[in-house]
């Protein structure tokens, strides 16, 4: 399993990366339990909180939570009893850049919406 410290930075994310990490956000539940990482910021939130946030059965989240973790986008920290969950925004940038890499054939693309991008 790949180490959550040491996570492709925004140019070396490859296509088995970019996989992993979209697989993982292929699923509902663990779509929401990302979004609510990234909604909480560097602070995280524990499972419990999770849970209660997203209404979800903990047993399920922690599936959710695992799956999430081996493709890389979130990391835990133990806190005393607890652990907190956080996003991992250096993983979620390099998908972002990995997706937009050739945007527009590799010109500066400032679009607003997709269908007023004349050079894509």
């Amino acid at each position: 399993m790949e180490s959550l410290l040491t996570t492709p930075t925004l140019t070396t994310l490859d296509e088995p990366a970019a996989i992993k990490a979209l697989a993982a956000l292929a699923q509902a539940q663990r779509l929401r339990t990302f979004r609510a990482l990234v909604v909480a910021g560097p602070e995280g939130l524990t499972p419990g909180a999770i849970a209660e946030q997203l209404d979800v059965a903990p047993s399920a989240l922690s599936f959710h939570l695992k799956e999430l973790a081996y493709s890389g986008l979130v990391s835990s920290e133990p806190r005393g009893r607890n652990l907190i969950y956080r996003a991992n925004f250096e993983r979620m940038n390099a998908l972002l850049g990995y997706l937009t890499e050739h945007c527009c054939q590799g010109q500066a693309c400032e679009v607003e919406d997709a269908a007023s991008c004349r050079n894509c």
